[in-house]
């Protein structure tokens, strides 16, 4: 399977961006979990948080709860990242995978990222 993950960009600090995971070669579905992931500038990637194939999504970053939220779209083979009062510190590379391993600590499957900055 491919993941694609786009709709990154500049925003203003409180704005909102919405980013977008697809796949393609394999069935999406057939992958029940997508993670969301994103590393800022000299820090380690950190899992933003996952969303199950039936929908139920949980964050696992704090500093994000309330702001962002995880949906997917089956049919479109696609998952989302709403990201709501963007803040500066929130500026980083947005990845998305699939394929959990080993209870989250590794995924099969990687999306090229795609940055996100927002301005202060």
């Amino acid at each position: 399977v491919q993941l694609q993950a786009f709709g990154g960009g500049l925003v203003q600090a409180g704005g909102s961006l919405r980013l977008s995971c697809t796949a393609s070669g394999r069935t999406f579905s057939m992958f029940y979990t997508v993670g969301w992931f994103r590393q800022a500038p000299g820090k380690e990637r950190a899992l933003v948080g996952t969303i199950k194939w039936s929908g139920v999504s949980t964050i696992n970053t704090d500093s994000v709860k309330g702001r962002f939220t995880i949906s997917r779209d089956n049919a479109k083979n696609t998952v989302y990242l709403q990201m709501n009062s963007l803040k500066p510190e929130d500026t980083a590379v947005y990845y998305c995978a699939t394929d959990p391993r080993k209870n989250y600590s590794e995924w099969g499957y990687w999306g090229q990222g795609t940055q996100v900055t927002v301005s202060s």
